[in-house]
């Protein structure tokens, strides 16, 4: 009987070995893009680390904008149904006091229509007058008919307005279940951030920054190369933009919250949006709405008080202060702070006032 061997094996060299650790990689990205997943991760470099980390607060921070458009649609269709019930209550008010005024006519219909007319004239102590209460009553009515198409035009109008509340109810519910999955995905991503965070030592960390692919600052700091409040406000276009810088620097420090807009805590954008709003300006909730909320400025002709916007799918948004700097949320490691535009692809700029 021939004698069976087991096979050797063979070490990887070469192509193989780098076909092999790019499939670990790849594995590292899937499993660590998912919440709850229950894959080994390979052993990354700090560097690598550090790149998926920033990978994967990105895409958290592309899923918080969604959040944020989905949170004011929903604020919107809620504000929309509260209206139409209200309106459809007040009608119903009107509806029951005309039916009681169509109840007290048929009432009095009731007592008084028991004779004929031609009789009730010939009984009449007093022909006179009761011709001109036949005429009276015959304008009674034509008043009764009209109280009764009111009515049923009541009818019709509540029953429309029902029939809205209806819909708008329903896409309140959608977009309520649409938050429920963006809040999922974004809680997945940075909880994937942190575990990846968590396998560097505290002097890894130091070395490579905060893990947001940023350099570290203090909450407060960062003002290297950055002129003051006062010389910032003073080149901005116009007094509201000076205003929202004003606002701006006076956050410096806050945490990131996704969904928040202050005043203790704020997103990207809602730290943008509350800083005009402070200036008496409203802008949109999400950066790919805010982006077309003013005029459009080329990086060169940038002033203090421009929205700055980052990435393809303009998923970030800064307030700029000069020399090439903004006040920015920049994500949950990080508190809100003053950054170089240069730290992120930068894909355009708008000037609101």
């Amino acid at each position: 009987m021939a004698a069976h061997r087991r096979p050797s094996r063979r070490s990887l060299s070469g192509s193989s070995a780098r076909t092999a650790f790019t499939i670990a990689l790849a594995g590292a990205a899937t499993a660590t893009g998912f919440e709850g997943t229950g894959h080994a991760e390979p052993d990354l470099s700090p560097e690598q680390v550090k790149a998926e980390v920033d990978k994967l607060y990105q895409e958290a921070e592309v899923a918080t904008q969604k959040y944020d458009g989905a949170k004011e649609r929903a604020d919107a269709a809620e504000q929309r149904l509260s209206t139409l019930r209200d309106e459809a209550a007040r009608k119903t008010d009107g509806l029951n006091s005309a039916r009681d005024e169509l109840g007290s006519m048929a009432a009095a219909q009731y007592r008084d229509g028991g004779l004929d007319p031609a009789l009730q004239l010939a009984l009449s102590d007093d022909p006179d007058h009761y011709l001109e209460g036949a005429e009276f009553v015959d304008r009674a009515g034509t008043r009764q008919a009209a109280a009764v198409a009111g009515v049923r035009e009541q009818l019709r109008e509540i029953e429309q307005l029902r029939g809205a509340a209806r819909i708008e109810l329903a896409g309140l519910r959608a977009r309520q279940a649409e938050l429920k999955r963006d809040q999922k995905t974004i809680n997945g991503k940075l909880d994937a951030a942190r575990r990846l965070m968590s396998r560097l030592s505290a002097a890894e960390r130091a070395r490579l920054g905060d893990g947001t692919g940023r350099a570290s600052r203090s909450a407060t700091g960062g003002r290297e190369g950055l002129a003051p409040l006062g010389s910032a406000t003073a080149e901005a276009p116009g007094s509201r933009a000076a205003a929202a810088l004003s606002y701006a620097y006076s956050k410096l420090g806050s945490p990131y919250v996704w969904g928040a807009t202050g005043p203790d805590a704020f997103d990207c954008s809602g730290l943008v949006q509350a800083a005009y709003r402070a200036a008496g300006i409203s802008l949109p909730r999400t950066t790919y709405a805010q982006i077309d909320a003013g005029r459009r400025v080329s990086r060169s002709e940038l002033a203090p008080g421009d929205l700055v916007f980052f990435y393809s799918g303009i998923s970030h948004v800064g307030i700029y202060v000069g020399n090439g700097m903004m006040i920015h949320a920049p994500n949950p490691s990080a508190p809100v702070r003053i950054a170089p535009i240069d730290e992120m692809p930068f894909a355009g700029a708008t000037r609101v006032v």
